[in-house]
């Protein structure tokens, strides 16, 4: 007999995984925080977004290290959650979900942050050992170079490897390929800045 989740009731439960993720995704923690800690809207300064590395920018490297684990706190919730299901499909469109919530929250005209801390709690979730790899992929970037943003556009690169090596999950390797081309296009703006030679760098100037 067909598993009931996976057949008979696929699409309102692949719908409600995608919801809830979204919904817990575009929880804007960045600008929140920032306008608890008084430094008002954290979109009028540095690059506009409401990820940590903008946080960072007003340095205050606690708030930036909250709003780091807490984005990356909701995509993890998100593929936990799902996973009550006891199918991978829920828990597949719940990281799309929470990604795309980030991405374009509608709290916030769905302008959003660029996703990169969101992917990595998803990565955490699904496979941890992959997870760690793409962490320590971005340390790794970012302590050498002190560029946030290449460090993020490599990261994201090797992550759909790092859950084909720990996981050999096609289906989840090809999510994750998408969802890092989607941040890689979001980064567009940091590619050129990057080629010309005018990113900052991790401590330096908001451009």
């Amino acid at each position: 007999m067909p598993d009931p989740i996976s057949w008979e009731f696929s699409g309102p439960y692949l719908l409600a995984a995608f919801a809830g993720g979204y919904f817990l995704g575009s929880s804007p923690f960045g600008l929140l925080l920032a306008r608890l800690a008084g430094l008002g809207d954290i979109r009028g300064i540095g690059s506009g977004s409401i990820g940590a590395t903008n946080v960072l920018r007003t340095g205050r490297k606690g708030l930036a290290a909250a709003t780091l684990l807490l984005d990356g706190g909701k995509g993890a919730a998100a593929v936990f959650l799902a996973g009550n299901w006891g199918d991978p499909d829920p828990q597949l469109m719940a990281a799309l979900g929470a990604v795309l919530g980030h991405i374009f929250p509608f709290w916030l005209r769905f302008q959003g942050g660029k996703g990169v801390a969101t992917l990595l709690g998803v990565l955490l979730a699904f496979a941890w050992p992959a997870g760690l790899a793409a962490c320590a992929t971005w340390l790794l970037i970012a302590g050498l170079l002190r560029y946030a943003s290449l460090a993020a556009l490599v990261a994201l690169a090797v992550a759909p490897l790092y859950i084909w090596l720990f996981t050999r999950d096609l289906q989840l390797v090809e999510l994750i390929a998408v969802l890092a081309a989607m941040i890689w296009i979001r980064h567009r703006a940091n590619i050129v800045r990057l080629l010309k030679g005018e990113e900052p760098r991790i401590g330096g100037k908001p451009v």
